[in-house]
C-alpha cells in the first residue's frame, strides 16, 4: 500500500447530493476489449451553492465529454473527474471506452466466459461511466446495447424491451426502458448466446407477467427448479405481504464468473450459476434449498431494496436485513421451519459472534467505512435479519405487517434510512422504540446471565436476568439492549412458553407457582442474537432435549451436551464415553422415525468453529482430537441402530420433497459416525455405488473425508472421472480435497490449482479449493508450523491483483486469532504484517489487516 492509506467513509459526514440526475440515457458499443459507452444525463443543482460537479470514475478511457453540446475541460485523478461553473440544470454527454475483457475484478461491465455481465454493487457503474455514484441519487434510464448478433443474440437490460432493430454489419440493437426510478447500483447490462426457459405468472391484480431464465448452452434441463421457486417467491409475497411485482418482465441470467450470490437489478437479476443450475445427478438437497432462498431473495428485493433503496451504503441492512429476514420466512414455509432455524442459528453462532470478537466488528449499520465492500457482511445480513426478526417477536405478526404496510406507502420510489424502517414501526404500532435502536448502532454479542431462585414452601419460582456486552474492537462503551428472551418451563404438566423483555442491565421476572422446580429452557427459536450464561446440570439439558417443545432448545441442549463433553476431553485425553450422552443418543434414536429432520441435527456434532466461539483461548490440536474422539466412541457404542437409519433409508426415486430429504439428511449423519469404524468400508462402498442423486453421493464422501478413511482417494477419482466436464460439479470435488484434513493439505492444493478446471479469474473455484481450506481444513489451517498461515498469505497477495474482493473475503480466518494459543497468534500476526508491507495491497485488504493488527497490538499480541 502506498504512503497515502485510503481514508474512512463517515456515516456522520453524510450530506445529501449537490446534483441529482433525473433522467439518464445509456448506450453501449460492445467490444471485448473497446467497450464504447455513451451516458446523457439530465442534471439539476439541488439546493444553493457554487460547486462545482464532481463524478465518481475509475479505469475509464475519457473519450468526450460535453455539457448542453459543447465540449467542457474536466480536471481528473484516480477516482473520477469535476467539472467548474456548471449551469443549474444541462445536458451531459459522457463518452468513455473500457475494457470488460481484461476486468477480472469482476465489477463494472466484464466478460463472463463467453457474456459480458455487469456488476455494479456497491460502487462498480463507475467503473463503466463517470457518474454520481452513490445509492441516493436516482434516475429513470433508457439503455440502448449494440453488439454482434451471432455472437450475442440476447442484449439484456433493466425494465421493458421497447424497440430492437438489425445493422448492416452483423450487428443488431435493443433499447429497453425501466420506468422506475433507481440507482445506478441497480443497473443490469447482459449479453450473450444463452439456452432460454420461459413461463408465465398472473399476478393477484391479474397482470401476466413474462418469466425468462437465462442458462449457458446445455444447461436448460437444469433451470426448471429455479423457475418453480420463482413462481413460489412471487406468489408467496403477495399472499404474505401484499407486494405485486410491477414489470411486464421478470429476467434471470446464469453465469459463471461472479463475486456474489446473486443480484437484484431491477427486473434483470444476474445469479451465480452454483444458485440456479439443478437437478438430481448435479446438485444436492442443500443446493435445490439454496437456489430456492436465493431465488426468493433476490425477488423480495424488488419491494424491499429496489422501490424502497438505500440513502447511503451505512444503511446497507435496511435491505439486506430485511430482505434476509423475508426470505427465511418464506424458507421456513416451504421446508422444515425448525430445521431451517437451526441452520440461521448455526451461521450467527459460527461466523457472526466470530466477526464481533474480532477486528472487523461492527454495528449492523457501520459508522465508518475505508472499502464498502467489506461491509457486506454475516453482520450486516445476518444479524441484521436477527433484528428485524426481534421486531417481528416483539410487535406480533399483525403489528409487524401493519408497519411494513405503512413503510412501503410511506417511501415507494425513495432512498431511505434504517430509522425510517424504525419509525414506521413504530408509527404503525403506537409504540416506542427508542430503546430497540441501539441494535443498528450497537457492534457486539451480548451475553445473559441468568439466575433462577425456587421457593419450595410457596412454589414460587423467578428469575433474574442480567445482560452486558464487552468491549469490541470498534466501541470501547456499551449500553443495554432491548432483548426478547423467550423461554420455555418445562414440568410435570408439559411446557410453557412465553417472551421476556430485557431492557435494562438487570431485572427480574416471576414466572408463577409450581408443585416443583420447573426446568428451564432459554432462548427459544433463538429469540435474539445474545449468547447466555446459565447453569443448566446435565440431567436438565437431557430432559429439554428429549421432552422439549421448542425444537430449536431441544437441539441447542445436544449441542451443549455434546459441547461439554468435547471440551472436557480436550483437557483430560483418554476419557470414556460419557453415561449421559449415552442416555441422550438412546433416547435421541428412539425418535428418528417420527422426527428424523430434528433426530438428524440433533445428532450432529458441534463444529470446530462453534466450539472456539465457546472458550476465549483453545489448544487446536487438543480440541479436533477430543472432537474425533467422541464420534468415535459414539459410533461405537451406536452403531447398530445407526447401520440401521443408513440401510433403512428411503430408496424411491430423487425428489426435492421434504420426506425424501430428511430420510437423505439422516442417513448422511449417521455415515459420518459410521466411517470411523473399522469395518464399514463395504457399507459404504455399497452406498456409493446404489447412490442415484448427488446428495447421497456426497455424503458418503464427505464421511470418507471426515475419517480420512482409505475410500476417499478411490472415490474422488472416480468421481472426477465421471464430472471432469462439469464446472459446478467439480467445485464440489475441489471442496472436498480443499477442507481434507490430512499431512498433505498444502501439497494437494498446489497440484490442484494447476488443475485444468481451476481458475484464480473463476471465485466459485477459488472458494471451492482455497477458501474451503482457509475456513474447514482446520488442522491444515492452524497447521503448529504456521504452514497454513503462510499458504493463504501468499495466495492472497496474488488474488488481491485479480479479484481483491474476492482476496478480502478470503482473509477472514486469518482475523479470528484471538481464541488461539500465543503461537499461533504471533504467526498469523506474521502473516498479516508481510501483507500489509506488500506495495501495492487493495483497500478491501488493506482495511482488514491494518484493523487486524491494531487489535493485535492492543492485546499485546504484535511482534516486535
Amino acid at each position: 500500500m502506498s504512503a497515502a492509506s485510503p481514508q474512512a467513509m463517515k456515516l456522520a459526514d453524510y450530506r445529501q447530493p449537490d446534483f441529482l440526475i433525473p433522467e439518464l440515457y445509456l448506450e453501449f458499443e460492445l467490444h471485448e476489449t473497446q467497450t464504447l459507452v455513451t451516458a446523457v444525463s439530465k442534471v439539476s443543482r439541488q439546493g444553493e451553492h457554487n460547486q462545482p460537479l464532481v463524478l465518481d470514475g475509475e479505469k475509464l478511457e475519457l473519450v468526450q465529454i460535453q455539457i448542453d453540446g459543447h465540449n467542457v475541460p474536466a480536471k481528473d485523478d484516480d477516482k473520477g473527474i469535476s467539472i467548474d461553473n456548471v449551469p443549474n440544470e444541462f445536458e451531459l454527454r459522457v463518452v468513455t471506452r473500457i475494457d470488460p475483457k481484461n476486468n477480472t475484478s469482476l465489477e463494472g461491465l466484464y466478460k463472463s466466459g463467453q457474456a459480458f455481465c455487469t456488476q455494479c454493487e456497491a460502487e462498480g457503474f463507475r467503473k463503466i461511466t463517470y457518474f454520481l455514484d452513490r445509492p441516493d441519487v436516482m434516475a429513470k434510464y433508457k439503455v440502448k446495447i449494440t453488439a454482434d448478433k451471432q455472437a450475442y443474440p440476447h442484449l439484456l437490460s433493466n425494465g421493458n424491451k421497447v424497440d430492437q432493430g438489425d445493422l448492416a454489419d452483423g450487428r443488431h440493437w435493443v433499447l429497453w426502458e425501466d420506468p422506475f426510478f433507481k440507482p445506478c447500483y441497480l443497473f443490469a447490462l447482459v449479453a450473450g448466446d444463452f439456452d432460454l426457459l420461459e413461463d408465465l405468472f398472473t399476478t393477484a391484480s391479474g397482470r401476466q407477467v413474462a418469466l425468462q431464465l437465462f442458462v449457458d448452452k446445455g444447461n436448460l434441463g437444469r433451470a426448471g427448479h429455479a423457475m418453480d421457486s420463482l413462481k413460489k417467491a412471487m406468489l408467496w409475497d403477495e399472499q404474505r405481504y401484499g407486494l405485486e411485482y410491477d414489470l411486464d418482465i421478470y429476467m434471470i441470467v446464469a453465469v459463471d464468473f461472479f463475486n456474489m450470490g446473486a443480484m437484484e437489478n431491477k427486473g434483470l437479476n444476474v445469479f451465480n450459476s452454483k444458485f440456479v443450475l439443478a437437478d438430481p445427478a448435479s446438485a444436492t438437497d442443500e443446493d435445490f434449498f439454496n437456489i430456492e432462498s436465493v431465488i426468493a431473495h433476490e425477488y423480495f428485493h424488488n419491494w424491499t431494496g429496489n422501490r424502497i433503496t438505500c440513502r447511503d451504503w451505512f444503511q446497507l441492512s435496511l435491505k439486506e436485513g430485511l430482505t434476509v429476514f423475508r426470505d427465511q420466512q418464506f424458507s421456513a414455509d416451504m421446508a422444515d421451519p425448525a430445521i431451517v432455524r437451526i441452520k440461521q442459528v448455526q451461521v450467527i453462532r459460527e461466523h457472526q459472534f466470530a466477526e464481533d470478537a474480532g477486528p472487523m466488528a461492527h454495528p449492523i449499520r457501520p459508522d465508518e467505512v475505508m472499502e464498502m465492500n467489506n461491509f457486506y457482511s454475516v453482520t450486516v445480513y445476518d444479524k441484521g435479519a436477527e433484528v428485524i426478526r426481534m421486531l417481528h417477536t416483539l410487535l406480533g405478526e399483525e403489528g409487524f405487517r401493519r408497519g411494513m404496510d405503512l413503510y412501503v406507502s410511506r417511501h415507494d420510489g425513495q432512498a431511505v434510512t434504517c430509522d425510517d424502517f424504525v419509525q414506521a414501526m413504530q408509527d404503525a404500532n403506537s409504540t416506542d422504540l427508542s430503546l430497540f435502536r441501539r441494535w443498528y448502532s450497537q457492534s457486539g454479542t451480548p451475553t445473559v446471565k441468568i439466575q433462577e431462585t425456587y421457593h419450595e414452601e410457596s412454589g414460587e419460582y423467578s428469575i433474574e436476568l442480567s445482560q452486558y456486552t464487552a468491549p469490541t474492537a470498534d466501541q470501547k462503551d456499551k449500553l443495554p439492549l432491548h432483548l426478547p428472551i423467550a423461554i420455555e418451563l418445562i414440568d410435570g404438566k408439559g411446557g410453557q412458553q412465553q417472551v421476556l423483555s430485557l431492557t435494562r442491565e438487570s431485572e427480574s421476572f416471576n414466572l408463577g407457582y409450581f408443585s416443583q422446580k420447573p426446568t428451564l429452557g432459554v432462548l427459544a427459536g433463538f429469540s435474539a442474537p445474545v449468547k447466555i450464561t446459565f447453569s443448566h446440570d446435565n440431567e436438565a439439558l437431557l430432559q429439554i432435549a428429549l421432552n422439549g417443545q421448542d425444537d430449536f432448545l431441544r437441539w441447542d441442549a445436544c449441542q451443549q451436551l455434546l459441547s461439554e463433553a468435547i471440551h472436557q476431553a480436550a483437557g483430560q485425553p483418554g476419557l470414556g464415553l460419557p453415561d449421559i450422552l449415552s442416555k441422550l443418543f438412546a433416547g435421541i434414536l428412539l425418535l428418528a422415525e417420527q422426527r428424523p429432520a430434528l433426530v438428524a441435527e440433533m445428532l450432529a456434532l458441534p463444529s470446530f468453529e462453534t466450539l472456539a466461539q465457546q472458550r476465549s483461548q483453545i489448544d487446536v490440536d487438543a480440541l479436533l482430537s477430543a472432537r474425533k474422539q467422541l464420534k468415535k466412541q459414539l459410533a461405537v457404542a451406536f452403531q447398530t441402530p445407526l447401520k440401521d437409519l443408513v440401510t433403512g433409508a428411503l430408496a424411491d426415486t430423487y425428489r426435492y420433497e421434504q420426506e425424501q430429504v430428511q430420510s437423505r439428511r439422516i442417513k448422511a449423519v449417521s455415515l459420518t459416525y459410521l466411517a470411523e469404524l473399522a469395518d464399514t468400508e463395504q457399507l459404504l462402498q455399497t452406498a456409493y455405488q446404489h447412490s442415484d442423486n448427488m446428495s447421497d453421493t456426497l455424503a458418503v464422501l464427505k464421511a470418507c473425508q471426515e475419517a480420512n478413511h482409505a475410500l476417499f482417494v478411490p472415490l474422488m477419482q472416480e468421481f472426477e472421472a465421471h464430472w471432469s466436464n462439469d464446472s459446478l460439479v467439480m467445485d464440489k470435488w475441489f471442496a472436498l480435497h480443499g477442507s481434507r484434513q490430512h499431512r498433505d493439505s498444502i501439497a494437494t492444493l498446489e497440484l490442484l490449482s494447476g488443475h485444468a478446471m481451476y481458475s484464480i479469474n473463476n471465485p466459485n473455484k477459488v472458494r471451492a479449493l482455497i477458501g474451503s481450506f482457509a475456513f474447514y481444513n482446520t488442522a491444515g489451517f492452524h497447521a503448529a508450523d504456521g504452514s497454513g498461515y503462510r499458504f493463504v498469505a501468499d495466495y492472497l497477495l496474488k488474488l488481491d491483483a485479480v479479484n481483491p474482493q474476492v482476496a478480502s473475503r478470503l482473509i477472514t480466518p486469518m482475523l479470528g486469532f484471538t481464541h488461539l494459543d500465543n503461537a499461533r497468534q504471533d504467526l498469523i500476526v506474521k502473516q498479516l504484517a508481510r501483507l500489509l508491507n506488500h506495495k501495492s495491497l487493495s483497500r478491501d485488504l488493506f482495511e482488514k489487516v491494518t484493523k487486524a493488527l491494531h487489535l493485535a497490538a492492543s492485546t499485546d499480541k504484535a511482534l516486535s
